[in-house]
């Protein structure tokens, strides 16, 4: 079912801002988990990231209210609110210094609301867990990603990240059968840890906790970061190109 009432989120118009879209319509994929910390990366690394709700239950809000004071700041905003004489454009606001923005998405989305997410944005990251019927549902959303939202692959990167995924089970098995099958690369797989249960309770990303206890998966959360980078690099590399002056050519001139 749709969801009712909730504000989706349109970003600011801004070259230089990455707008990056954790969404699967499927609830308990990990899209709140994934968000926050992809935030937190950014955030360790600066300058300020902005981390965008839309879900209602707030999950990644509740997230940012636990984090502690003498962490890196994140930007939060709570797009699924409605505030008393502030306009949307205002409540929407980030930093002028936010170069990445990270937008969490709730369940339940239809075909318009999924357009509007993703119109404009840099990167769509979409979260699976490996379940039968998490599968099926993942084949029919992202056919309806592509078709029916009309997402362009030319401007947009997409990624698959598999989450909470154990070694040698058939559900791995099955899910990596199906990932073979689309044109999306897979980014990373996260393992069911408790290091990410910690985190998300401690308002931190994994990458804020100890090395030695969360090495592991960190380096599964690393090929997720260096996916974006390499889109932030590329992006950047664009607009550097068509900002740089053409120089007029000159052609000699026959002498008579």
């Amino acid at each position: 079912m749709p969801v009712r009432g909730a504000n989706m989120f349109v970003a600011p118009h801004r070259d230089d801002l990455q707008r990056i879209v954790v969404l699967n319509p499927k609830g308990g994929c990990g899209k709140t988990s994934l968000s926050t910390n992809i935030a937190a990366y950014f955030a360790l690394n600066g300058p300020m990231p902005a981390l965008v709700d839309c879900d209602p239950q707030g999950a990644s809000m509740r997230w940012l209210e636990k984090r502690p004071k003498n962490r890196a700041p994140i930007h939060g905003v709570p797009a699924y609110k409605q505030f008393v004489n502030v306009t949307r454009t205002w409540q929407l606001r980030v930093p002028d210094e936010t170069r990445q923005l990270v937008v969490d998405t709730p369940a339940g989305l239809d075909g318009p609301q999924i357009h509007e997410l993703v119109y404009d944005a840099s990167n769509v990251i979409v979260p699976i867990m490996p379940s039968a019927i998490d599968i099926r549902y993942a084949a029919r959303f992202i056919a309806e990603l592509l078709l029916v939202a009309q997402l362009d692959r030319g401007q947009v990167d997409v990624g698959i990240v598999a989450n909470r995924t154990r070694a040698n089970t058939r559900s791995l098995a099955q899910l990596m059968r199906f990932l073979t099958s689309l044109k999306i690369p897979l980014i990373a797989m996260l393992r069911d840890s408790q290091n990410f249960v910690e985190a998300a309770g401690s308002g931190i990303g994994v990458c804020e906790l100890p090395h030695h206890r969360a090495r592991n998966d960190l380096d599964q959360l690393s090929a997720v970061f260096a996916w974006l980078e390499r889109t932030r690099l590329r992006r950047k590399q664009e607009r550097d190109s068509m900002q740089r002056p053409r120089q007029d050519s000159v052609v000699d001139q026959p002498t008579r």
